[in-house]
């Protein structure tokens, strides 16, 4: 298992300051991983709402709790929402002497109850599987490729990787969505999810998802809304520019691990998904995860004109305006369409990423950046 250095400092400079931190993201992502990093499996500190011993610890919680120091952690915490209440009661003690690390897998419910159990006294951090920066630049065709949860990056063989994909999604949608309380049949939500491979990078278009599936409309956006939750899906927000051209208004649909992507596409190699008419598509979103992962923006958005001007993505961090075009090829040159997003949306800089080796400029504020680039150094992206 890779280090992730930078993000377990992040756990614990947010316990060094918060009465609670919220760990959350998809399954298999590597929270526990880290958790454990922190506190001993072992520990009497440590609960996994998995294990059966765990949860007989906790038929009593505040018993169990309230005489626990240092860090506590719990494991899966979705599982036991009656347990938020207690937390306040705990974290609001003074002098405080345990704070709590929980651990979620993105569940709705999680967060709705960490907000109104724990204003002000919790910290959210949300984590996906590696990225660029942690498996090393060397292995970004690896990376897009497989995806970046742990053990589909590691494994041995494109096979074995291939098949952890099929397995995860098997148990994602026979298990896991069950276990929050949603009731979808399986195989349902595995033909609307593999109908939204062939959208990945579109502008999402509700009303047609729903006639190829033969289900409602208000059914299709639910399905979505669940992905997202679950941080399977982004769906991208157009941003609205106070302009006279009539601009696109829906959302754009990305999966955020270009190897479920894949899975879900039949691609099993690097020469089929170079050969695949989605490959565009597909590095858009991986660019788009990757740059977002690093900035850090305070709000991200698209922008597309009916006319045909558009930007892949527009960051807005700390009043600045950063516009990022993502392009597969090998010397993307200055477009159109470059030109007019930089003046209607005011941008301060736009950023070309590619998968080349070399940066330089395309004219003021314009730049083309290696993806390796950003990846290590993402003040790049901000430097004027």
């Amino acid at each position: 298992m890779l280090a992730r250095t930078k993000l377990r400092n992040q756990i614990k400079e947010a316990l060094s300051r918060s009465r609670v931190v919220a760990l959350i993201g998809p399954r298999q992502c590597g929270k526990t991983t880290l958790a454990r990093q922190i506190v001993s499996p072992d520990s009497s500190n440590y609960f996994d709402l998995e294990n059966p011993v765990s949860l007989q610890r906790l038929e009593q919680p505040m018993t169990a709790l309230q005489d626990l120091t240092g860090v506590v952690v719990i494991d899966e915490i979705q599982r036991k929402p009656e347990l938020f209440p207690i937390l306040r009661v705990l974290s609001d003690r003074d002098p405080l002497p345990a704070r709590f690390l929980i651990l979620g897998s993105a569940s709705p419910a999680l967060l709705r109850q960490s907000s109104e159990s724990l204003a002000g006294r919790i910290t959210i951090i949300s984590m996906s599987g590696f990225s660029l920066g942690e498996v090393g630049v060397e292995s970004q065709n690896k990376h897009w490729r497989r995806g970046g949860f742990p053990l589909s990056f590691l494994a041995g063989t494109e096979k074995e990787s291939m098949e952890w994909r099929k397995d995860f999604v098997s148990t994602f949608l026979e298990r896991d969505v069950p276990q929050f309380g949603v009731k979808i049949p399986s195989t349902s939500l595995f033909r609307f999810w593999s109908v939204l491979a062939h959208y990945h990078g579109q502008i999402w278009n509700v009303a047609e998802a729903a006639r190829t599936l033969n289900i409602g409309e208000t059914t299709a956006r639910r399905y979505i809304d669940l992905l997202q939750d679950l941080f399977m899906i982004r769906q991208l927000q157009p941003w609205y520019a106070n302009l006279s051209k009539r601009q696109v208004k829906s959302p754009k649909v990305f999966f955020r691990d270009t190897g479920l992507l894949h899975y879900l596409l039949g691609i099993k190699s690097e020469h089929e998904l170079n050969l695949h008419p989605r490959l565009g598509a597909s590095w858009e979103g991986y660019v788009i995860e990757e740059v977002i992962k690093v900035a850090q923006p305070d709000e991200v958005y698209f922008w597309a004109t009916h006319s045909g001007a558009e930007l892949d993505l527009l960051l807005i961090k700390d009043g600045k305006r950063i516009g990022v075009e993502c392009k597969r090829m090998d010397a993307p040159k200055l477009t159109p369409s470059m030109r007019t997003a930089m003046q209607d949306l005011e941008l301060n800089k736009l950023v070309v990423v590619y998968p080349g080796a070399q940066a330089y400029s395309l004219g003021d504020r314009v730049s083309v950046l290696p993806l390796a680039t950003v990846a290590t150094d993402p003040d790049n992206l901000f430097l004027l």
